[in-house]
């Protein structure tokens, strides 16, 4: 009885709070209240009940959109290895704090992780340490080059537009050269500070945070407004998106003609169901993940959306297991594990 509530679909109106969450991990019940036409008991109620159980978490995200979307830095590994062998190679990758992502396919041998790297270095996990693992059968890894849209950037698609607007706080950066952004201003110690202390937890209250940091709750009230006014807070919300109605989630490596590469790559970052696009490396110069209520919608994403984006060749893997989401450095988080 305890799994099936835990793998159950949340209410509508739970899930509707999840996606308020994703566009503002800080917003207040009351302002989540009015704007989603509830009542701010009950906002207040709901989101502990959803924080406190684990269902959901907000962290500060480890990855914040590079300017102009250039190169984030990582490497996509495809990794093949002998049946048998899965867990021990998983285990072990896990245990490093350069692999955030890991995910199994459902052909049961097959491994997608995400590495991170300096751009353009020998990386010794893909140059030396997994090809002289025996029980590694194949490698393929790609750089990726521009970030189309990033795990923290998806909204899950249960508002309407307005109510998407009214929750997203303004974004300085768009659109303005010079202005700031994640990347443009150095942080201060006292922001440092602030900035550790929300990583595993981006709702602290400022109360908490004052008393954790040793500064004013004045002085940390103005200076979280300032790192959100500056889109420096990049908060991003932990959830099984089985909770949300969306069990399947599809790997998707695309062969799109150099042409058509923004536009494609543009359309995957638009689409309501692509939490991830990234131009790459590699014959399949364009990765995508996405989720997906069913195999149904699956198979309509790819035969009606996909259509003359100039996609040559997509080849789709289906993910049986999310090992891990690492939302922040030097702790590793398993996400979900079926």
């Amino acid at each position: 009885m305890a799994r099936a509530s835990a793998d159950s679909v949340l209410s509508l109106q739970d899930q509707r709070l999840v996606a308020a969450l994703q566009c503002d991990g800080r917003v207040t019940a009351e302002r989540a209240a009015r704007i989603l036409g509830l009542s701010a008991a009950t906002v207040r109620r709901r989101l502990h009940a959803l924080g406190a159980d684990g269902t959901v978490r907000v962290v500060i995200s480890p990855v914040a959109r590079p300017r102009n979307g250039g190169s984030a830095g990582a490497l996509f590994l495809r990794i093949r290895v002998l049946r048998g062998k899965l867990d021990t190679i998983v285990a072990a990758l896990a245990a490093r704090e350069d692999i955030p992502f890991i995910d199994v396919s459902t052909a049961g041998d097959e491994i997608f992780a995400v590495a991170r790297t300096e751009p353009g270095s020998r990386d010794p996990l893909v140059f030396r340490q997994l090809p002289s693992t025996q029980a590694v059968t194949s490698l393929e890894s790609a750089t990726v080059l521009h970030v189309f849209r990033l795990t923290s950037e998806w909204r899950h698609d249960v508002l309407t537009a307005p109510e998407r607007e009214a929750l997203s706080p303004p974004d300085p950066s768009a659109g303005a050269p010079g202005s700031p952004g994640p990347y443009g201003i150095d942080t201060d110690p006292l922001e440092q500070s602030l900035i550790d202390a929300l990583t595993p937890d981006a709702r602290l209250p400022a109360a908490a945070l004052a008393a954790s940091t040793g500064h004013a709750e004045t002085t940390v009230r103005r200076r979280i407004a300032q790192l959100a006014a500056q889109s420096r807070l990049i908060t991003q919300v932990l959830v099984d998106p089985h909770r949300l109605g969306l069990p399947i989630e599809a790997k998707l490596m695309l062969h799109v003609a150099p042409d058509h590469l923004a536009t494609a790559g543009q359309a995957m970052a638009d689409h309501p169901s692509v939490h991830g696009a990234f131009a790459t490396s590699g014959p399949s110069n364009l990765h995508a993940a996405a989720y997906f209520p069913d195999l149904a919608a699956l198979y309509g994403f790819l035969s009606r959306d996909l259509i003359g984006l100039g996609i040559t060749q997509v080849e789709t893997a289906i993910v049986s297991r999310a090992v891990q989401r690492m939302p922040f450095r030097g702790a590793a988080v398993s996400e979900r594990t079926r």
